[in-house]
């Protein structure tokens, strides 16, 4: 059992690392982005509303890309009190890592995918763009944002439950 979860582990955990690094990216042309726009509007007194929606559109496809990236290097938002306390033995943690994905990761982000869906589809059959005049464009992009970083949440949970049994199958039959 062993040898044929882990294939797939890595190739999940190998896809969303690449993701990760791609939106690392993302990071550095926000900042460009950002110290541009601020160097024009108080040095020569011109403001662009494009510029400034492409930030904020730069700054949710940073953190809609990354959520994976973040569980899987586990380094999101937990409860540490009780899943680094002394009192819980590392399969507990592998349990409660199981659980969580199953009932809470899980079915929230089916209901984020499921809502999005028709939300981005709207945007992108009535080719949405900014209501701002000058913004920008193909508001579609950044809804459709949504539905991939939820199904790149889900990929990295399914990871995660193979990677809890394989632990708790195997560590606790020895």
């Amino acid at each position: 059992m062993k040898t044929l979860i882990e294939p797939v582990i890595n190739a999940i955990e190998n896809f969303i690392d690449l993701t990760g690094r791609m939106v690392s990216w993302l990071v550095l042309a926000m900042v460009i982005l950002i110290c541009y726009d601020v160097a024009m509007r108080y040095l020569f007194n011109y403001g662009s509303v494009a510029l400034q929606e492409l930030e904020w559109h730069l700054f949710a496809l940073v953190f809609l890309l990354g959520g994976a990236y973040t569980l899987r290097h586990d380094a999101h938002v937990r409860v540490d009190i009780l899943y680094h306390s002394r009192f819980i033995s590392d399969t507990g943690r592998a349990w409660i890592s199981l659980l969580g994905t199953l009932l809470f990761l899980f079915p929230f982000s089916i209901m984020i995918v499921m809502t999005a869906w028709p939300f981005a589809e709207n945007a992108f059959f009535y080719n949405e763009g900014s209501p701002d005049p000058g913004g920008l464009p193909y508001r579609f992009i950044l809804k459709g944002a949504i539905l991939a970083a939820f199904v790149l949440i889900m990929m990295q949970g399914l990871a995660e439950i193979l990677k809890n049994l394989q632990f708790i199958c195997f560590k606790e039959s020895k």
